[in-house]
């Protein structure tokens, strides 16, 4: 059994580039939405001749769509991910945009049939509704009210209710039917996530860097030294995510 020094290193080498965790195989399990977001995602997709799919990432849930309308565009913030994303998507048609992430979208109006985005960090609503055309459709899983805030919590300590009021679906629904659109569907779920080995959970926190801002190994040793020893004593540790489903329509 490595000891916590060798998983602290391991971790800590580990490229965090891109939005595949393959690396957690076997070292951390979350269970998934009952809905199969990217089974929803790839049927939508088989069904239009235009899309765009916002904040890709390294565009690894984009590609399991095994049919891609003939436009196909994705964009992108963060530069290895941009690189990842276009290395990837490219030999499938697909075009790869560097967007910040704020408004505007750099799109005509009307200029979508079907606009898609998995975890994005902000939700333009505005922007969504203009580029879609009329009749065309939002489809989105988001991250939902006190989404691993079990994890949160042992680094920071309880946060106020504050920090959750933008993952609220509520919200979600008033900034789509403010922008003009119809919810057709709004779902949540709760969801069980085990770290088997604190080297998981320390690539975790590398790689979602706003479950606890500003993560260092040195900054948090103490407290990374008591949960390895709560996971080699409980066998490993539970928290829970929360995720939402949202689908919207432009109205014809």
């Amino acid at each position: 059994m490595a000891t916590f020094e060798e998983l602290i290193d391991e971790a800590a080498a580990a490229s965090v580039d891109g939005w595949d965790f393959a690396w957690l195989d076997g070292r951390a399990t979350e269970q998934r939405p009952s809905w199969g977001y990217a089974r929803l995602m790839a049927r939508r997709l088989a069904g239009v001749s235009s899309a765009l799919d916002i904040q890709t990432g390294g565009g690894e849930v984009l590609d399991e769509a095994e049919t891609l309308p003939p436009l196909m565009v994705a964009t992108e913030a963060w530069p290895p991910n941009l690189a990842r994303a276009t290395e990837r998507l490219h030999p499938r048609g697909a075009a790869v945009v560097a967007d910040q992430d704020e408004p505007p979208l750099p799109f005509a109006d009307n200029a979508f049939e079907l606009v898609t985005s998995r975890h994005p960090v902000t939700t333009w609503w505005a922007e969504i509704a203009r580029v879609l055309r009329p009749g065309g459709s939002y489809l989105s899983q988001q991250i939902g009210p006190e989404n691993l805030s079990g994890l949160s919590a042992y680094f920071l300590g309880e946060l106020p209710a504050e920090h959750y009021r933008a993952r609220r679906t509520e919200d979600a629904r008033d900034g789509a039917e403010q922008a003009g659109l119809e919810v057709l569907d709004l779902r949540t779920e709760r969801l069980r996530v085990e770290f088997f080995d604190i080297g998981a959970v320390i690539y975790f926190l590398r790689k979602v860097v706003w479950t606890v801002p500003e993560f260092s190994v040195e900054r948090y040793r103490e407290t990374l030294h008591r949960m390895h020893e709560h996971i080699q004593r409980e066998g490993s540790f539970v928290t829970e995510s929360c995720r939402f489903l949202i689908e919207a329509r432009k109205r014809p």
